[in-house]
């Protein structure tokens, strides 16, 4: 089964910009947790990201990991940075794909404490463990978590003096959900985004049956993440972001390591170029579909 999922994650990931040739061997690999920017720490494995929102009422967990191997990690990775794990009040996700909603059921029962929010078009993937959409990689199933508070576009999550906002920016799964929030770092003011993925991974852009206004939901998420005033980037995958190198710099004393007003913009740029390529490719395939 391991190796299954193995030859998934390389097939769901083929399209993430700037990939290492070793970017899902990682997945499961523990690195050393550490604080990013303001009450946001990194929690999640070395390949991919999970963040751990903190509060004096209580934290927030975004993302969990690919399996329930994935979702042990991050749970010693709070615990090591010395929360604890009755203190998880809300589980959210970005998106309803076994790399980051793997591991959910296992931290919820886990933490008996924390609720799962989602986006209700990504719940009912999440409670039947497989996500939804025509995708080359099949079903790529995961353990079903139950979802406690199904939720729109715009939805704010305050968990004491730390409050989000959810963004819907589907495409990549029908209810692909972006993060903001705000944080002061050293009395400065910054906009935080974790931005769902814009990748194409697979999908069916000619004739989804399943996800019928992939296309003009993917353009809607391009234009709406690029509508967001951000200094700060965290992908739900570390090579989305350069998240070990920017680690380093700020081991270095940089400051300024994880904020750039401008990589949004990049980011968003870069997967809607490789999105155009992708329809146009399909297109020529499948003259005679529907888009």
């Amino acid at each position: 089964m391991k190796r299954v999922l193995i030859s998934l994650a390389f097939a769901l990931a083929a399209l993430a910009p700037a990939a290492h040739a070793d970017d899902n061997s990682n997945w499961v690999k523990p690195i050393k947790p550490y604080r990013v920017v303001g009450n946001i720490y990194y929690v999640g494995s070395e390949g991919l990201s999970a963040w751990l929102i903190t509060s004096s009422e209580g934290h927030v967990l975004l993302d969990g990991g690919p399996s329930a191997e994935g979702g042990k990690l991050i749970e010693r990775s709070i615990q090591q940075l010395g929360f604890q794990l009755a203190d998880v009040k809300v589980l959210i996700n970005t998106h309803a794909h076994f790399d980051h909603a793997g591991g959910l059921a296992q931290l919820k029962a886990d933490i008996p404490t924390a609720k799962l929010w989602a986006s209700r078009a990504d719940e009912p993937a999440l409670e039947k463990g497989q996500h939804f959409g025509d995708n080359d990689n099949g079903l790529t199933p995961f353990p079903a978590v139950k979802v406690d508070k199904g939720f729109g576009d715009g939805q704010k999550l305050k968990v004491g003096e730390t409050a989000l906002v959810a963004h819907l920016t589907p495409g990549h799964t029908i209810g692909c959900t972006t993060w903001t929030m705000a944080v002061t770092e050293k009395g400065r003011p910054l906009n935080v985004t974790f931005p769902c993925s814009l990748s194409v991974a697979g999908n069916h852009l000619v004739g989804n049956k399943t996800h019928r206004n992939i296309v003009a939901d993917y353009r809607m998420s391009f234009a709406a993440m690029r509508a967001i005033p951000t200094d700060v980037v965290l992908p739900s995958h570390e090579e989305q972001g350069d998240l070990l190198a920017k680690r380093q710099k700020l081991l270095r004393g940089d400051p300024n390591a994880f904020i750039d007003p401008t990589e949004l913009s990049r980011f968003v740029d870069g997967y809607e170029t490789r999105f155009n390529q992708e329809l146009a490719r399909q297109q020529a395939a499948n003259p005679g579909a529907k888009r």
